[in-house]
């Protein structure tokens, strides 16, 4: 598969990114499902939510998603020993199942490692052998060839980890042929700052092929108290231009190389809401660049929160915003 990836010194013309949206006919190997690509109708952006690895919920299915990113794979502990959310082992029955349900749909599956929470693999496995023998674990456990590295906070900043986990990226692709690879990095309206940067070069590298740059277009800090939608636009047309420099790409591979994902409703920052207007307007800039995907964090909580606080917390499990069940996920699907 041809990768995001700066072109050899010499190469004649630039290498176009593969389109994650495309089908390929076979499950789990693509962003789309094959046949009926849920949740792309006729355009080449996809609808990729993230879900719960432990958790269904009713809304999972909302949009008829082309593919899940499951959340997270971390460190068990300080060993570097794959696992969900540093709970449940990745062969667990259980996630077994739910993934079963879920392409049972026929959507595809990315196993996201990573996320804000816990310790990321990188950060305590030894060598990068060890490490990419632990993310195959849970590639092979998941039945997938789509990997997602969600990389945040203090995991961003350690340059020996980001170091490592380029370097234990690339030993994979070498021994897993179509390996698909992205990153899911913070982002402001002014684009990817240096860590995220910094990550990327390293990835280049060490000849990592990425796929796709998924951006996190929220949290963005109390003073950004405007259109939730305006900022993710700008966002993505700063990314997009960063993306051009550091892998040599066209403007249109870039565009093809990008991934949105917003926080629906109420965000962990103050003065931060993100409604359906704004997953709307996402959604046509998407379509209208070509961008690989749209995503949001996350299914769980694409609901109306009801008036038991003690039951609801639009941080954790609705949205704060008025709303029926699973209308982001329609609008982000298009």
């Amino acid at each position: 598969m041809r990768g995001f990836r700066k072109p050899a010194a010499g190469l004649a013309g630039l290498v176009l990114l593969a389109c994650a949206g495309c089908s390929s006919g076979g499950g789990g190997s693509s962003d789309a499902a094959p046949a009926r690509t849920p949740g792309a109708g006729s355009s080449s952006t996809s609808y990729a939510p993230y879900v719960s690895a432990t958790s269904a919920s009713p809304m999972d299915t909302a949009g008829s998603p082309g593919t899940y990113n499951l959340a997270f794979v971390i460190a068990d502990g300080g060993d570097c020993t794959p696992s969900w959310d540093g709970v449940h082992e990745v062969g667990d029955a259980g996630v077994k199942a739910r993934i079963d349900k879920l392409t049972d749909t026929g959507a595809s599956l990315r196993v996201s490692f990573g996320g804000a929470s816990g310790k990321e693999l990188a950060s305590v496995c030894d060598s990068a052998s060890e490490l990419a023998a632990a993310y195959g674990e849970a590639l092979d456990a998941a039945g997938t060839t789509l990997a997602d590295f969600d990389v945040e906070g203090d995991q961003l900043k350690d340059a020996d980890s980001v170091a490592l986990r380029s370097e234990a990226i690339a030993l994979l692709q070498k021994e897993r042929d179509g390996l698909s690879v992205s990153f899911t990095l913070p982002v402001m309206p002014s684009g990817l700052d240096e860590d995220g940067l910094a990550l990327l070069e390293s990835a280049n590298d060490h000849g990592v092929e990425v796929a796709t740059v998924d951006i996190m277009t929220m949290n963005y800090a109390e003073s950004y108290d405007d259109d939730m939608g305006d900022y993710a636009l700008a966002a993505a047309e700063k990314t997009h231009d960063q993306l051009v420099d550091v892998f040599g790409q066209s403007s249109k591979g870039a565009w093809q190389g990008l991934a949105l994902t917003s926080m629906l409703g109420v965000q962990d920052v103050d003065n931060e809401t993100f409604t359906l207007d704004d997953a709307a307007e996402v959604r046509a800039f998407a379509e209208k660049k070509g961008i690989a995907w749209v995503s949001m964090w996350a299914t769980f909580r694409d609901r109306e929160c009801g008036e038991d606080a003690a039951a609801d917390d639009p941080l954790i499990n609705c949205s704060g915003v008025e709303q029926e069940n699973g209308a982001f996920g329609k609008v982000f699907a298009g």
